[in-house]
C-alpha cells in the first residue's frame, strides 16, 4: 500500500484533487467488487489517503460544475442540509438500519438480539467537556461504528469524527472505511462542516480544519467518465 497525501485549501479544493489524483497517483489501485455496493463493478481507489483541509468553512461548501462540461453536480446544499439531519438527530426512517446522527446522538448495543439504549448523546457530550474548559484532552470523540455493524450487509462508512482543540479552533479528524469520492465525498464533507460550525457555535470556539483518512476513497465506474469530464480529459 502506497499512501497518498492531499494538502487542500477548502472543500471544493479537496474533492477536485482527489478526482485528479485518483486518475495520476501511484497508490491507486483498480478492482472488481466482490462485496459491497456495486458488486461486480470495477472501482478505482487510494490504497490509503489523507486530506488536510485547511478553511472548510470557506463558501461554497461544495464543487461547482461549470455549464459547458454538461455533466450534473454531484451535490447539492438542499441535499447536504437534508443530510445535516441524518447527523444531528436520531430520526430514522421505517427501512433504515441506522444513521449516523442516531449513532451521533442516540447509540444503541447489540444485546441478545435485541437493541439497547445506552443512554448517552455522544455530541452533547463532546460539547460539554469543551464548555467546561477541558481543551487539553484527547478523550472527545464521537464514534459511529459499533461491533455488531461487521453483521450488516451494508455498514456506516464513517466510522468516526474525532476532535481537537488548539488554538481557541475545533479540528475535526474523519476516519471512513468505504468512500464514493464523486457524490458522497462533497455531501458528507459540508454536512459534517455544519455540524463543526454548530459546535463551534455552542462552545464558543473558532471553526478549524477537517482532516479525513480512508483506506477506501473511491470512484466507481459508472462515474469514470463524469470525472474525465470535470479534469477536461474527455
Amino acid at each position: 500500500m502506497q499512501p497518498t497525501y492531499i494538502d487542500a485549501r477548502d472543500l471544493p479544493d479537496a474533492w477536485f484533487q482527489c478526482i485528479y489524483r485518483i486518475f495520476d497517483d501511484q497508490g491507486v489501485h483498480e478492482y472488481c467488487v466482490d462485496r459491497g455496493s456495486f458488486e461486480g463493478c470495477n472501482r478505482k481507489e487510494f490504497d490509503v489517503v489523507m486530506i488536510h483541509i485547511k478553511y472548510p468553512g470557506t463558501r461554497p461548501l461544495i464543487p461547482d460544475i461549470p455549464a459547458e462540461l454538461g455533466i450534473p453536480t454531484p451535490t447539492s446544499m438542499e441535499y447536504v442540509e437534508d443530510y445535516l439531519q441524518y447527523l444531528m438527530t436520531d430520526s430514522k426512517k421505517q427501512n433504515e438500519l441506522y444513521t449516523y446522527g442516531e449513532r451521533l446522538t442516540n447509540p444503541k448495543v447489540l444485546l441478545d438480539g435485541k437493541e439497547h439504549a445506552l443512554g448517552v448523546n455522544p455530541l452533547q457530550e463532546v460539547i460539554k467537556i469543551y464548555k467546561e474548559n477541558k481543551p487539553g484532552t484527547n478523550q472527545a470523540v464521537m464514534e459511529v461504528g459499533m461491533p455488531q455493524d461487521i453483521l450488516l450487509e451494508d455498514p456506516p462508512c464513517l466510522r468516526l469524527i474525532d476532535t481537537r482543540v488548539m488554538n481557541n479552533k475545533l479540528h475535526f479528524i474523519l476516519y471512513f472505511r468505504s468512500w464514493d469520492l464523486w457524490a458522497g465525498f462533497p455531501s458528507n464533507l459540508a454536512a459534517i462542516q455544519l455540524l463543526k460550525e454548530y459546535m463551534c457555535h455552542e462552545i464558543g470556539l473558532e471553526d478549524g480544519s477537517i482532516t479525513a483518512i480512508s483506506k477506501g476513497l473511491h470512484l466507481y465506474e459508472y462515474s469514470f467518465g463524469l470525472a474525465l469530464k470535470r479534469l477536461r480529459r474527455v
